[in-house]
């Protein structure tokens, strides 16, 4: 589902709650966490995503898709704020409900507008994904986290470095600490042999740090995705063991 607004104007907080309210979300908003897949389980620090928290993703847009597709699939409203181009068949493949995912375009330049746009879509979705100006003022980060709290939202950052176009680039760093953060430090795509061969998967290494209990860094080689389409936690004697009996 794409959801655009004239460059002009902003999504009203009852335009969006029309949206959510198309479906019947399945995760109780009393639910202190968030279902995330089991392969992310294992690298966040309370093994879900907790209502109320700021999440920052650096490196791959399909890293902060795969955090969606958990609470995407267990019922919750997702959505994505202010990218130009993203790639709905492999948010589906994750295990992204696109049914209740909404694009939200760009919101006017700047990063006022930008942050009257995301606090609006947090009064009505479980889960948003936004791609921060350059230019965010402490002040609007300082209140959208405040947002995120009141409401029992999560905000999930993406921050450039991810491959995904978004207008203006997306900044590299976000003025507030993040309850998390997430960034995958080495990526390569294996499978082609010398020039040849047909794709396997993609590994990624993953660093996780943050504040409070996600302060000890964490690190973690993910599939992202696997040879099947998977998200899956990368074990070499595993996947020799897996590729054997597919052989």
């Amino acid at each position: 589902m794409a959801v655009a607004w004239p460059a002009d104007d902003s999504p009203s907080r009852e335009e969006l709650r029309e949206i959510a309210g198309r479906g019947q979300a399945i995760v109780p908003s009393n639910e202190r966490l968030l279902p995330v897949l089991p392969a992310l389980a294992d690298i966040l620090p309370e093994g879900g995503l907790r209502r109320g928290s700021v999440v920052s993703v650096a490196g791959a847009t399909s890293l902060a898709l795969a955090l969606l597709a958990g609470p995407s699939a267990a019922g919750s409203w997702c959505a994505a704020v202010g990218l130009s181009s993203l790639g709905l068949v492999a948010a589906a493949e994750l295990g992204v409900a696109l049914e209740r995912f909404p694009l939200i375009a760009a919101p006017p330049p700047g990063s006022v507008g930008w942050a009257t746009v995301v606090a609006a879509v947090l009064d009505a979705m479980d889960v948003v994904l936004a791609w921060p100006p350059p230019d965010v003022r402490t002040a609007d980060a300082h209140r959208l986290a405040a947002r995120a709290r009141e409401r029992g939202s999560v905000l999930v950052l993406g921050l450039a470095g991810g491959g995904a176009r978004a207008s203006p680039r997306p900044a590299a760093t976000w003025p507030e600490g993040v309850d998390v953060r997430l960034a995958v430090s080495r990526a390569r795509w294996e499978g082609l042999g010398q020039g040849h061969g047909r794709l396997a998967g993609r590994r990624v290494e993953v660093v996780v740090g943050g504040r409070r209990s996600a302060a000890r860094e964490r690190r973690l080689s993910l599939w992202l995705p696997a040879a099947d389409g998977a998200v899956r936690v990368a074990d070499d004697d595993a996947d020799a063991a897996r590729r054997q009996g597919v052989g």
